[in-house]
């Protein structure tokens, strides 16, 4: 047992109470003038208890994390296309990848920490702190701020993402921390969830060579799910995203997410007339927020759905590999070599699916999903940032209780951006006009992969 606290009824609530507003009749108009950002994967309708009163807070349907249909650990089966798990797709065995490095940079990291620190951000191994996660800026988070601790532990911190993390992984992730501080600052500033000391760490059991334990890395627009068991990990799931997603800040230009761009539509254009026709649903139009997998969706059912990958000649299966290639890449360079080789285990029965137009500048929404991989990419509607009719830049109503979080001043003086690649602004929210300058995407384990909740199931049942 770790140092934690069990939360409280009264603590609970503070966390959850605006994920169960946002779920209310009516909702999701209104979350044209938040700054949180929406996956659109829950249907929930009814109402909350025991929240503060207030307005809409920053975020949006499925994706703030677990809402009124939160899934407990032990109630977890994962992304399935029916309801039931694929068996036999994971098992424990050696990788021939050693671990080492990331258990020396986690335990150097929660070394030191102070005896506070430490017992806020440790949990024990199968803990709902796992599934406890969300993309959205202003949701409640347990773990060690990294705003709020000394630049010493902050670089022991940035260390353990270099240990766990690919070199591209690392720049991904801090550079969405940085647009995160642009976000703030180009809407006013004085909003600490919109900085880039609004990221947490939590720890899932104690650091080690030969027993299950993890970390979980999050904030706005990143959420690392890194489980370790002897030499196997499982680095789902992983959200990454950004509005922008491309700015100067500091002198720095910063574009992100164009290898997942360009790979997905280099997939796409290899394919014939009649294979595209297959890929692209031409019943289904590209909304502002078509993400299914995102936060507070672990036990999601989607079925298959466009072209799969025994349709392909062995040229394109080549580039499917190569855009799965990419967002496996984000982590450290030897499991994402094991983690491939699983995925090509598995390719004939791969899908490929994809909604919206094809241009370069297009803002559209594709998927990859397998029984050992699901991959979402969604470019999504402004929120905060390039909406021409500055949507998205006011103050949220009805912040959650707990650290402050200031407010946005709205239109900054001298004017909105254009918004960038994908088209400029547009009209803010889930029903607005989707842009490259707001992307999500998403990878996961399905069939009971995710969080290595199935590796810690075997271990159990043959190693405990």
């Amino acid at each position: 047992m770790h140092g934690h606290h069990p939360r409280t009824p009264e603590a609970e609530r503070s966390r959850r109470w605006f994920m169960n507003k946002a779920l209310l009749a009516g909702g999701v108009a209104a979350l044209a003038t938040m700054t949180g950002c929406s996956d659109g994967s829950s249907n929930a309708s009814s109402s909350p208890s025991g929240g503060p009163n207030g307005g809409m807070p920053s975020g949006g349907p499925g994706g703030m994390g677990p809402g009124q249909t939160e899934v407990k650990y032990k109630d977890f089966t994962g992304l399935t296309t029916d309801g039931r798990t694929v068996d036999d797709l994971y098992s424990i065995h050696s990788t021939g990848v050693s671990t080492d490095k990331v258990v020396k940079a986690a335990q150097a990291f929660l070394d030191g920490l102070s005896a506070k620190e430490r017992t806020s951000c440790t949990f024990d191994v199968a803990d709902d702190e796992w599934l406890a996660w969300s993309n959205v800026d202003g949701y409640e988070r347990k773990g060690v701020r990294m705003g709020d601790i000394t630049d010493r532990k902050r670089e022991l911190g940035y260390a353990l993402l270099g240990a766990a993390l690919s070199a591209k992984g690392l720049t991904q992730t801090r550079n969405i921390m940085k647009l995160n501080q642009f976000l703030g600052d180009y809407n006013g500033g004085n909003r600490e969830t919109l900085t880039k000391g609004a990221y947490f760490f939590t720890f899932m059991g104690t650091p080690s060579t030969g027993k299950p334990w993890g970390f979980q890395f999050e904030g706005h627009h990143v959420a690392i799910n890194y489980f370790v068991l002897g030499d196997q990990v499982v680095m789902t799931p992983t959200f990454m995203g950004s509005e922008p997603t491309s700015a100067t800040y500091k002198g720095e230009k910063i574009t992100l997410f164009k290898p997942e761009t360009r790979a997905g539509l280099a997939l796409l254009r290899s394919l014939t007339s009649g294979q595209r026709a297959k890929v692209i649903d031409s019943k289904v139009s590209k909304s502002g927020t078509d993400m299914k997998a995102g936060a507070g969706s672990d036990n999601l059912k989607l079925a298959y759905q466009g072209l799969p990958g025994y349709e392909l000649t062995s040229a394109q299966q080549d580039k499917l590999l190569d855009l799965v290639r990419v967002y496996v890449g984000y982590m450290d360079h030897g499991h994402a070599g094991v983690k491939m080789k699983e995925v090509e285990k598995y390719l004939d029965k791969t899908y490929f699916y994809w909604l919206g137009e094809t241009k370069d500048t297009s803002a559209f929404y594709y998927r990859v999903h397998s029984p050992v991989v699901l991959i979402e990419y969604d470019a999504q509607s402004p929120l905060a940032y390039g909406t021409k009719t500055g949507t998205g830049g006011g103050r949220p109503s009805g912040q959650p209780s707990g650290r402050p979080t200031g407010q946005m001043t709205g239109r900054p003086t001298g004017g909105m951006p254009s918004g960038g690649p994908g088209g400029g602004g547009g009209m803010g929210g889930p029903n607005g006009t989707p842009t490259q300058q707001h992307i999500h995407t998403v990878i996961r384990t399905p069939n009971g992969g995710d969080y290595g909740v199935d590796l810690l199931r075997l271990h159990l049942e043959t190693d405990h």
